[in-house]
């Protein structure tokens, strides 16, 4: 990998989240969800959440079924 290439990853991993938990994770799903933000997709796929997690943390049947490609 490049130096610019590794310096602009750096960037946007120090830019988003510094720490987060799986719970944290769910939770903040759960508010992406609710304003149809395209960064729910990638939280999803990076934490490997199931629609029954979304669900325990809040999230309705609609918002899932929404998300059921990108759900295990």
């Amino acid at each position: 990998m490049g130096k610019a290439k590794k310096r602009s990853f750096q960037l946007g991993i120090n830019n988003n989240f510094s720490t987060l938990t799986r719970e944290d994770a769910v939770v903040e799903v759960v508010k992406l969800l609710r304003t149809g933000d395209k960064e729910a997709d990638n939280l999803i796929t990076l934490f490997g959440l199931t629609a029954e997690e979304l669900l325990e943390g809040g999230a309705t049947y609609e918002e899932v079924k929404g998300k059921s490609v990108f759900l295990k």
